[in-house]
């Protein structure tokens, strides 16, 4: 897995992918942006054409490590764009749309070819539209449609050509030139921004202010909220949630695969459900803010056994607790859960495992504190396993005892 950080539709977004994830399947599956079609998956139909870097490119053949640091616009990020607008209703106009898949894809390339030439005769725009395979229209009203919009830009004297190119390189290695008018960050940008993102809105989980969960990685499935306090002043806990290596294997069932750094870890976690095992192996990468002893953990896994994947966020903050003498730690996570796994996280018994878990990993936590005490002894032995079956048959006779003390006492 690696970690990009790109801008999408305007908004930064950082996130870890395996290196031969594709640009189209990593905005279809990982940001729900489904407007980018898949055709022929081999860069031939241009289905799943859209702009890296203001540049016209074939998402389904681009790789979206390669776009790392890269300003990308999918049809999405078109709608409140001006020419976009004007190519929708002459398109709408000149009948140039049937089933209407390739659309998306035809409308940008058309956007580009608006852009690019201003005087563009019949024969130029077909050979410029040459690359979109369309089954449906015979391409009449399509180029009708890119004609007219021309002719209205030039009437009105909008005739400036916009996205051209002045250096080498394929779209998204930050050569090309930033889209005109698009109110996207540049390539060189990218990388700021996303990290003043992180930083800019480390707070105190939504448990306590009442805001919900800001992902760059969509809007999270599910959300929990937990807090447990550890004898160990602040200043301490803070400074062993920086060494990342050590606070992740904290996590029961949980090896690390490769060398963390400061701020990037990539974990493997064994979790089994009864007869079920599932490995995730992903990466994650880690935001701190020492004045606020709060930090945000964004990462995504997947299981190598199933095509499960999950993908989410961890917020922490360290308050003072007793005096100083201990430390509170509140954690909000969101996470979003596909795959044959998913329905392991679509019951509220989610609530009661993730309270047993969190149980463990603060025991995990207080007992390798300790090790850095001379003369404190471990109280309780640290939890090596995560074994959900063994934690939902505990949350399920937990829940028998409450039904009869509950029917009893009546």
């Amino acid at each position: 897995m690696k970690t990009i950080n790109v801008t999408v539709n305007g908004k930064a977004v950082a996130a870890s992918v395996e290196p031969r994830t594709h640009l189209a399947d990593f905005l279809r599956d990982a940001l729900n942006l489904t407007g980018t079609h898949l055709g022929c998956e081999h860069g031939v139909c241009g289905a799943c054409t859209l702009f890296i870097d203001g540049v016209p490119a074939r998402s389904c053949i681009t790789f979206a490590i390669a776009c790392d640091g890269a300003s990308i616009t999918t049809i999405e990020g078109f709608d409140d764009d001006e020419i976009m607008r004007a190519l929708r209703e002459a398109f709408s106009r000149e009948h140039g749309l049937q089933c209407g898949y390739c659309t998306p894809g035809m409308l940008a390339s058309a956007r580009d070819t608006v852009m690019r030439m201003p005087d563009a005769s019949e024969h130029d725009i077909r050979v410029a539209m040459s690359g979109n395979l369309c089954r449906c229209t015979g391409y009449v009203g399509i180029v009708r449609a890119i004609q007219s919009v021309i002719a209205e830009r030039k009437a009105k004297g909008l005739t400036s050509p916009g996205n051209a190119t002045t250096a080498l390189g394929p779209a998204g290695s930050g050569h090309a030139k930033p889209m005109a008018a698009s109110g996207a960050p540049t390539a060189q940008t990218v990388s700021a921004a996303a990290r003043n993102e992180l930083t800019g809105t480390v707070q105190r989980p939504a448990a306590a202010s009442g805001t919900a969960v800001a992902s760059n990685m969509g809007k999270p499935q599910t959300t929990l909220r937990r807090s447990f306090s550890v004898g160990h002043p602040r200043a301490r806990v803070w400074d062993f949630f920086g060494r990342l290596g050590e606070v992740t294997t904290c996590l029961p069932g949980t090896s690390l695969i490769g060398t963390p750094t400061d701020d990037h870890v990539e974990p493997r976690i064994r979790i089994k459900v009864g007869p079920i095992v599932a490995e995730f192996e992903g990466a994650a990468d880690v935001v701190r803010d020492p004045s606020k002893y709060a930090g945000i953990i964004r990462g995504s896994a997947r299981d190598t056994r199933s095509s499960s994947v999950t993908r989410g966020e961890i917020r922490y903050v360290l308050l003072d607790d007793k005096d100083g003498i201990a430390t509170r730690v509140d954690i909000e996570v969101g996470y979003t859960l596909t795959g044959a796994l998913a329905q392991f996280s679509r019951s509220s018994i989610v609530q009661d495992v993730a309270k047993r878990m969190t149980a463990s990993f603060a025991q995990n936590l207080q007992a390798r504190l300790n090790q850095g005490d001379s003369g404190v002894r471990t109280e309780r032995a640290a939890v090596s396993e995560l074994n959900a079956g063994s934690l939902v048959f505990s949350v399920l006779w937990d829940r028998i005892k409450a039904f009869f003390r509950a029917l009893f006492m009546r």
